[in-house]
Order: C-alpha cells, then structure tokens, then sequence
C-alpha cells in the first residue's frame, strides 16, 4: 500500500498540519492501495506563501524559459507515462488499455497542445493609441475531480505554467495517485520550488480554504454544478476569479440516415464509455420516432459487447464504478427509473453475475422514458441510457435543449443537415458523426455546465489579466 501522507509544498514533500488519514481503495476489489492525509487550512496557507514567493520570479521568466521547462515536463511525462496509466487503472477502476488510450493520453495532449499554443501566442498587442498587455493572473487554486483525474490536472496545470503563474493543486481524495505522481514529474521537470504546490483534502475543508483565500487570484474547478456554486459563493468575498466545469445531461440526435445502425452503436460505446463516468457522455439519445423500435433492437444488440469486469483484463471495456458510495447512487437513479415507469431493455439493477466483489454495476438501457423522469433530466454519472423519439428536427432541437445544462451535445446525419442542426443547440461543444474535438479545441458548456473554457489557447485566457498602457 501507497504511503501519499505528504503534501507537495515549496519544492518538498511534507508532513501535513494535523494528522488525519484517509484510506484509498481500488473500486475493483475494495482493497486499501494508498493512505492519504487530509490537509486544513493550515496547510493551504504554506502552500499559498510558497506560490505567492514564487510567483514573484516565474511571473517574470520569459515565454522561451517557459516553453523548455513545459518541453521537459512532457518528456518526463512520457517515461512515466505506463505508471501513469497503472496509477488511474488502480485508483478509479479504468479499464487499463482505456487508461492507456485515453486516460493518460489527456496528459500528454494538453501538455503539447500547450507547447504548441504558446508558441505562437503573443503576449502584447498594439492599438493607435496605446498597448494591451496580457500579464499572468497570479497564484491559482486547483480543484479537480476522480473520473478524468490526470486531464482535470493537465488542462488545468498546462495552461498556467504557460502562462507564469503559480498554483495549488487539491485533486480528488479518491482518486490521489495521479496527482501525486504528476508532482513528482513536475519536479523531476525542473520547475522551481514553489511553482507547483499539492495538498490533499475533502472539499468542505480544503476546496472551500482555496475559494476562499484571500492570496489566491483566481480558482479553477471541476465536479458537480452544486459543489461549482458552493465554490462560486465561497470566492465572493475576495472578488477572485472563478472558471468552472461543471455538470450535463447530454442529448445525441440521430438522423434518419443510410449509417443510422453505427451511429447507434457508437452512441452507447460513448455513453458506457469510462463506466458512464464523464461529464460529457451522450446520455439521451433521441431518434426518430418511425425508427424507434429499430434504435432499441440495434442497442440491446450492442449493449453486450461493452465487456465489464476486472480492469486489468486488456478485453474489458467497462470496468467499475469508482466507490461504494457513488455505486449506491446510480442504483437509486436506476431503480427510481423503473418505479416512474421507464422499460430496462439491458441491464438493470444489481452488480453483474460473477463480479460481486468490488463497485460493479450493469450498464443499463432505458426506454419508454418520459421527459420529466430522474433519469432524463438528472446527471447520474454511470452507464445508462435514455432513448427518447422526436416528430421532426425541431422537436429534436426542443428535447436536446431541455436542460439545465449545455456542456455538449452529438448528431449524427447528412453532413449539412447535422452541422445546422449542431448551430441551433445550446452547448459548448458539439459533435458532428462521432468526430471528436482535439486537445487544442475549447472544453466548456452553457448554462449550469461552467464558464471560461480549457484547452490549447484558449485555456490561456482564464489565467491572464489584460492591462492597457496608453501612450
């Protein structure tokens, strides 16, 4: 078992303020793979002091300084990139060729997707009657979540490295492993004490000590839209700078189109995708109404071959959900959608046969679903689907924007149709026939998903305040 009791502050691992552990368990088979401590504001302070006093020299390096140090940090990224991918595996029950494919690919992305933004990106513009300067924020507070821990990370970190400023990192208490081995790259990168601070912690406690810091300049966040607002309400008194990621409910339109039968199957692949476990996964498919039947019959015929079980296993593609606690919360969304009257065709309650032990749960496909059900409107976080019908594209357009949230959404169809369907949809990012976005695209959504975007260029403009210097 892992010992990760110490926190990463001023170039030094060290012992935390007060002593309270904190053991993580591997969801696979429920057995303890790390301890942790959980850090107060105690610990947020040094943290803070050693961001502020290096801030004050990194801020002032200039973008070549900066572009070596990130070049490092991607090459040592790459030699510890299967520890990478084992760590995630073992924290948060990704099956390991999706940690190796995808998972710990989010690193390496952002990462060069940041060498190559900066790059090209200035810093100063002039106008007629004077200059903008685009100067780093400040010291940055990080609050990152389990399912996606080393992208939440990377596309948080990259960006503020590239842009000189400091920060302190709070990744998720369940899933600890990642984080603490991307602070060992960081120093073995070369970055100067104190650029880079890590303390571990519970949200009520250490999140709420970085929103609410007067010396940090600005918070990035990323979980629940409830944890966004309690993070949003705690940075009011100090006026700083909020970017946050939050939640969404995600609608897929299929078209009535000659490749109607793969954009099913891919629609359920990317929905039970991660266990169901992303923000972003298109959890409403909504299809035509004259092929209904047709949709739920190609589903049920899909649904078996997304393998679940142990992650190691190189064949599984489902592995399990990633604690105890969020397993009891997807089977009270699943049972609550059978008492409102919604049809399993796959799935359902319970753990599947022969995977007893460990957070394991049966993706799910509802049907019969109406609008106003739990499982339709609400963000369960696990591998289920509604398929909903529509009459015609503009009740199609009506359904995927009955939402609260507006992170992204998918259509699949004729080229021209799908891309003026995809203009009249309230969310941040939109996919058109499953081609997805790469790391240099903005990552955000409308409406209680979040604001400010991540990712490539565009991640710079939350970190950096703009100053005009007239004459």
């Amino acid at each position: 078992m892992k010992d990760l009791t110490k926190y990463f502050i001023n170039g030094e691992w060290v012992m935390p303020s007060t002593q309270n552990s904190l053991v993580v368990k591997n969801p696979a088979n429920e057995k303890p793979i790390a301890t942790i401590s959980l850090g107060t504001g105690k610990d947020i302070d040094l943290a803070v002091l050693a961001a502020r006093n290096a801030f004050e020299t990194f801020s002032n390096t200039s973008k070549d300084e900066r572009l070596k140090l990130l070049n490092l940090l991607l090459e040592v990224y790459m030699d510890r990139y299967e520890e990478m991918a084992q760590a995630i595996s073992q924290e948060m029950g990704a099956p390991i060729s999706f940690s190796r494919r995808s998972q710990t690919d989010c690193g390496r992305g952002h990462i060069k997707a940041t060498i190559d933004a900066l790059t090209n990106y200035e810093f100063d513009t002039k106008l007629k009657t004077g200059h903008v300067y685009r100067e780093p924020v400040g010291v940055c507070g990080f609050i990152t979540p389990w399912n996606w821990p080393i992208n939440q990370i990377a596309c948080k970190v990259a960006p503020a490295l590239a842009t000189g400023c400091t920060m302190i990192l709070k990744p998720s208490e369940i899933a600890p492993l990642s984080s603490h081995l991307f602070a060992e790259m960081m120093d073995q990168a070369g970055y100067k004490n104190g650029v880079f601070n890590l303390v571990d912690g519970l949200g009520p406690e250490v999140g709420a000590a970085i929103s609410s810091h007067p010396d940090i300049d600005m918070v990035s966040f990323t979980g629940s839209t409830l944890a966004g607002i309690a993070v949003s309400k705690s940075a009011a008194e100090t006026v700083k700078r909020v970017c946050l990621e939050l939640g969404g409910k995600s609608p897929n339109i299929i078209l009535d189109h000659d490749n109607y039968k793969v954009a099913i199957e891919k629609g359920v692949d990317h929905c039970f995708r991660n266990t169901g476990q992303s923000c972003n996964a298109p959890t409403r498919m909504i299809v035509p109404e004259s092929r209904y039947e047709e949709a739920i019959e190609i589903a049920k015929e899909y649904a078996p071959s997304m393998k679940v079980g142990d992650p190691t296993d190189e064949t599984v593609r489902i592995g399990p959900i990633v604690s105890g606690m969020h397993f009891d919360r997807v089977q009270n969304y699943i049972k609550t959608g059978i008492e409102e009257g919604a049809r399993v065709v796959f799935g359902g309650l319970g753990k599947p046969k022969g995977l007893e032990t460990g957070n394991y749960t049966k993706p799910t496909l509802f049907v019969d679903v109406e609008d106003d059900m739990a499982v339709v409107k609400e963000e369960i976080f696990g591998p289920v689907l509604c398929i909903q019908t529509y009459k015609d594209i503009d009740n199609a357009v009506d359904m995927a924007n009955d939402t609260k949230y507006g992170l992204a959404a998918y259509v699949s169809g004729e080229e021209e149709i799908a891309h003026n369907l995809a203009h009249r949809l309230k969310a941040g990012m939109v996919s058109v026939n499953s081609i997805g976005q790469g790391y240099d695209c903005p990552f955000g959504g409308y409406k209680q998903s979040g604001n400010g975007r991540e990712c490539g260029e565009f991640g710079f403009e939350d970190f950096l305040e703009v100053k005009t210097i007239a004459g």
